[in-house]
């Protein structure tokens, strides 16, 4: 009991009074199920919802500016904004340093950098007053991180959707935790239970992207929730088909059929840095068209759903305000000591 109360004074200082939010949770940025609607629920109803400009360009098709003018018109609270900051083509480039120009002149506060460099976001939006995290899977990626200035890590672990990491969450806790910035528990979380067990390692919160996949709010094809609802745990593989690099998906009869390895060729291609760049651009432009015709439109037979071992504690399709009433009842009881 005695070091839950010092890691509850840890969570509560170092996460939720610099972000202005009430519960320490974040939903996740995912392509394509990020919807304006799912975003503004999540912080409005205390949590910080994120940004995914490629989903809310792309899939939604609507333009950036006027996306995250629809957003705060729903919710006046914080939200935040995904950055992948892989190095790729420059026209891609440029245009999330556009997206990120835009979100500082709208407010928004709270960045999530993955895949890259986070330095240039750094720069500018720490004269803003800006807040950094990084998504990192291991100690190597953390400690570039820290030494460039990011203000928390999100920590993916093995339990992930998406692109999962392969280290457990307590594995992940203790090699960063002696950097002393706060740390997102990403991966398997998906019930207040889990939460709590987080809190009591020594995060200092969640965040969660499967849970907000099966709310009323979130705008995937119904057949993705249905998925989720139905799936367990050993329902979740990874494949390279998608992206280039390991995906966690639900199984499906399409996924068995076209295996989970990508060719030789591209193998072979991945080992090199400039080539792995552009290869991994030109599965992400196809998943991209690929995701979007199957989780918004419903296909029956090319089904690649993206979800992580959380599945395991979905059972309904809920409201994104529901989910975070029984979060935050079980985080006011973890505070009392309960």
């Amino acid at each position: 009991m005695e070091n839950w109360s010092e890691k509850k004074s840890v969570n509560n200082n170092l996460f939720l009074q610099k972000l202005g939010i009430e519960v320490p949770v974040i939903c996740g940025a995912m392509y394509p199920c990020s919807n304006p609607e799912l975003i503004a629920a999540v912080s409005e109803s205390g949590g910080i919802g994120m940004v995914q400009p490629l989903s809310l360009v792309y899939a939604y098709s609507i333009p950036f500016e006027e996306g995250l003018n629809q957003i705060k018109s729903l919710t006046t609270k914080p939200v935040g904004l995904n950055v992948i900051v892989e190095k790729n083509i420059k026209a891609y480039e440029d245009r999330m340093k556009n997206w990120v120009d835009i979100a500082l002149t709208k407010g928004v506060r709270f960045f999530v950098t993955a895949l890259g460099d986070p330095s240039w976001v750094i720069e500018k939006v720490k004269p803003f007053g800006g807040i950094v995290y990084h998504d990192v899977t291991e100690r190597k990626w953390a400690e570039r991180a820290v030494r460039l200035g990011v203000d928390g890590l999100i920590c993916v672990n093995n339990r992930a959707g998406g692109h999962a990491g392969n280290q457990s969450a307590e594995d992940l806790f203790k090699q960063l935790s002696d950097f002393g910035l706060p740390l997102i528990c990403a991966g398997g979380v998906s019930t207040s239970d889990h939460f709590i067990d987080s809190l009591k390692m020594g995060y200092s919160g969640v965040q969660m992207g499967t849970r907000f996949i099966a709310t009323t709010e979130c705008k995937a094809h119904p057949d993705y929730k249905e998925a989720i609802l139905r799936a367990s745990e050993k329902d979740i593989v990874l494949t390279k088909r998608v992206t280039g690099v390991p995906l966690s998906v639900i199984r499906t009869p399409y996924v068995d059929s076209v295996g989970l390895e990508i060719g030789p060729i591209a193998q072979f291609l991945f080992r090199f840095r400039r080539t792995r760049h552009w290869l991994r651009f030109l599965y992400n432009l196809r998943s991209v068209r690929a995701m979007k015709k199957t989780n918004l439109k419903g296909l029956s037979t090319k089904d690649y759903y993206q979800a992580g071992k959380g599945v395991e504690g979905i059972n309904e399709v809920l409201g994104a305000n529901t989910i975070l009433k029984i979060f935050r009842t079980a985080y006011e009881k973890f505070l009392a000591g309960e």
